[in-house]
């Protein structure tokens, strides 16, 4: 048995692609581990993966940990660019407000617990990020040591600073993001609050057109047979039929008609329906007899997702736009910085956003000159444009300016992410620029941040014990109240200060606290999407601030 352990310890250390892609395999076979309604994910089980391989010795090159870094930063930076400045310029004040609270209250008691219990030098980094649950401080906090933005310690090697960044990382990670889950969980219960009501309460507040947004698009055709049918206007039958989302079109004669309001259907007309197929259940049986497909009245039906550019309908409502009956399409989803959120009426469209729809070819083609950009089946990212971008930021991180004797710049964390946020902005300006589908996206910034995250689990793993033992219950004492506080507060705020409805709140601090996980649970308990608006809110801004934060922190 000890002789195996000796060879694999040996070819572990010899075959580095063979460590790392076992480290982000186990980590994700440790996230999907549920405990309950609870698991880790896939960030948090590389960390605990790396950990373990850690202590025994076992590193990733730096510069592959870069590479992950880079690719991270700078795909998050893109995601955010269309809605970032927009937010800002327009209805972000406030979601900006809640972020920066949110974030100010997690720095004060990071700072101010590590240097009431003298914790060692960037263990104030690591207390934020992992508190918070943010990966961009982590990586703006380490990244600014490596570039010497931030000046080492006296006595300590650049190394030993990010090793007790990544540390105390860590440590308060674990409780950063089950106390988070949990909090988010457990607070609208404790505070009377039924999330699924109020998501329903603002749901029927904003017109909701579609809260389960339409799945299984479908056509049939129907001729009208039914008498009874052809009685009320044309108002009429969509007033007490239509869901909003169906499209219909009617052919008399050989002719496809454009009914008025006041108009009627005559028998024997022909009606043809592209919706849900729910819709043709409840609905579509008044009309009459059922025809088989064999003749044609429109042209191919197709899904495609257009992405909204066009600066005079940004603002303008899906009530406004009306897509099923001016344009003849049906729409399925809308998302906003990657996240799914409620199709209703009263939704402001804003840059960046992308509408999944369904319909006839031409209409599709339509609605995209209309709205920005069609985008079909692309699976090409303008590699150029990434290319360059990261160079870009790279460049733009060694700059800096003497400010009584202390060199101040972005760094490479703030280079790159100003990077992606310009060229994401640009790319909603002209769809034709730094193309990068979301597939593409995804696994640029999920397999960076693994990437990532395995460099700083293997780092601290060779003195995750020792720093456990001596300086753990601190630690995670503190790490509490890094987490808590903010939630605690950020909620108080939103609420009285802000006024902002519960079931966007309890989204908008988990958005402040750019995790992921915990949106799924506030999505869960409202059975709702309608949290994920709020997300979308302060996301964003969060990413920004948190990552000058995990720099700024380390100067106190």
């Amino acid at each position: 048995m000890e002789y195996v352990l000796h060879y694999l310890d040996d070819l572990l250390h010899l075959q580095p692609v063979l460590m790392l892609f076992l480290v982000i395999g186990m980590g994700y076979l440790l996230g999907n581990v549920r405990l309950g309604t609870f698991s880790f994910g896939p960030v948090a089980g590389v960390l605990f993966a790396g950990l373990f391989l850690g202590h025994f010795g076992l590193r990733i090159n730096p510069a592959a940990q870069a590479v992950g870094f880079a690719m991270f930063i700078f795909s998050v930076g893109y995601q955010a660019g269309p809605r970032f400045f927009v937010v800002l310029k327009q209805d972000g004040l406030k979601y900006f407000i809640l972020a920066v609270v949110v974030g100010s209250v997690g720095f004060a008691v990071a700072a101010l617990g590590a240097t009431l219990l003298h914790m060692p030098d960037g263990a104030s980094a690591g207390l934020l990020a992992g508190g918070l649950t943010s990966s961009p401080t982590l990586a703006a906090a380490q990244e600014a040591v490596r570039s010497k933005a931030v000046p080492v310690p006296s006595g300590m090697t650049a190394d030993e600073l990010i090793g007790n960044i990544s540390t105390a990382y860590a440590i308060t990670y674990i409780f950063g993001l089950a106390g988070l889950i949990s909090l988010v969980k457990l607070l609208p219960g404790w505070m009377g609050i039924d999330l699924a009501a109020e998501a329903q309460r603002y749901a029927q507040g904003e017109a909701s057109m579609d809260e389960s947004p339409a799945v299984n698009i479908t056509v049939r055709t129907y001729q009208v047979t039914n008498e009874a049918f052809t009685e009320p206007t044309m108002a009429q039958i969509r007033d007490q039929y239509w869901d909003h989302v169906t499209v219909a079109k009617v052919m008399r004669q050989g002719k496809v008609m454009h009914l008025k309001d006041e108009d009627h259907l005559l028998t024997g007309d022909t009606v043809e329906l592209i919706g849900p197929r729910q819709f043709f259940t409840e609905v579509a049986q008044h009309i009459g007899d059922e025809l088989p497909q064999t003749y044609d009245i429109s042209e191919t039906i197709e899904s495609a997702q257009i992405v909204v550019t066009g600066k005079e309908f940004q603002g303008q409502t899906l009530r406004q736009l009306n897509i099923p009956a001016n344009f003849g399409l049906t729409l399925v989803r809308v998302k906003q910085l990657g996240v799914e959120i409620p199709v209703s009426a009263d939704l402001a469209l804003q840059k960046g956003d992308i509408l999944t729809v369904s319909g006839p070819t031409a209409q599709l083609n339509a609605l995209g000159e209309t709205l920005g950009e069609v985008e079909r089946d692309i699976s090409e990212t303008d590699m150029v444009t990434f290319s360059f971008g990261i160079v870009a930021g790279v460049i733009f991180g060694l700059f800096s300016v003497k400010v009584g004797g202390v060199s101040i710049g972005l760094g490479s964390a703030g280079g790159l992410l100003l990077s992606g946020l310009l060229i994401g902005y640009l790319r909603s300006l002209r769809p034709t620029f730094g193309r990068m589908p979301d597939a593409a996206r995804w696994f640029l910034m999920e397999f960076g941040l693994l990437l990532f995250m395995a460099g700083v689990g293997l780092q601290a793993g060779g003195n995750f014990i020792a720093t456990i033992l001596s300086a753990g219950p601190s630690l995670i004492a503190v790490g509490v109240f890094v987490t808590s506080l903010p939630i605690l507060i950020g909620y108080w705020f939103g609420r009285k200060v802000l006024k902002i409805s519960h079931v966007l709140l309890f989204g908008a601090i988990t958005g402040a606290m750019t995790s992921g996980a915990a949106l799924g649970v506030v999505t869960g308990a409202a059975k709702s999407s309608v949290p994920a608006l709020g997300y979308t809110g302060t996301y964003a801004f969060a990413n920004v601030l948190l990552m000058v934060a995990g720099s700024v922190i380390l100067l106190v």
